[in-house]
């Protein structure tokens, strides 16, 4: 499958900045305000703060997956620790509910380096400031993959889209 890839063009349809307070599941507060905003499809710009707690898994080999990976456990940080980064997709699942996918970098106070993929349970210890972008012009689905046994990005032009060149 070397070169083969999935495209869809669109263009930054609005730009969202929001600020989570103290205590609020980093997760959960990002797709409260995509909720809020009806924002489906979409990506991370800009995220940095600081972390109370931290849930995040990563990649290893699960050889009873097609693809022979997937996330793993769930891993803990229990102290506080500096956001120094987040990437993502928001996206829509089949039945139309918003799907994110997110990944976190951070750093402890030593400045050793985490990262992973973003789960439930990670808070907000004083800040987190968040830039979201809508795309217009793309369906960025989230589907399952039959042939690699996993939910996937699947972007598809709209509408909207402007035409290409």
């Amino acid at each position: 499958m070397n070169g083969e890839y999935h495209a869809a063009q669109g263009s930054l349809k609005r730009v969202l900045v929001l600020r989570l307070k103290p205590g609020t599941d980093l997760l959960g507060g990002i797709r409260s305000a995509c909720e809020r905003y009806a924002i489906h499809n979409g990506v991370i710009l800009s995220a940095i703060g600081s972390l109370a707690c931290v849930r995040y898994c990563d990649v290893e080999a699960l050889p009873g997956k097609k693809c022979g990976y997937g996330y793993g456990a769930v891993l803990r940080l229990d102290e506080p620790i500096e956001l120094t980064g987040a990437g993502g997709v928001i996206c829509s699942d089949a039945e139309g509910s918003i799907n994110l996918h997110i990944h976190i970098s951070m750093s402890d106070k030593t400045g050793k380096a985490w990262g992973g993929h973003l789960v439930e349970g990670t808070r907000v210890l004083m800040t987190a400031d968040i830039v979201l972008g809508e795309i217009g012009g793309v369906s960025m689905l989230r589907e399952y993959d039959p042939e690699m046994d996993v939910y996937l990005l699947s972007p598809r032009q709209t509408d909207e889209a402007p035409a290409s060149s």
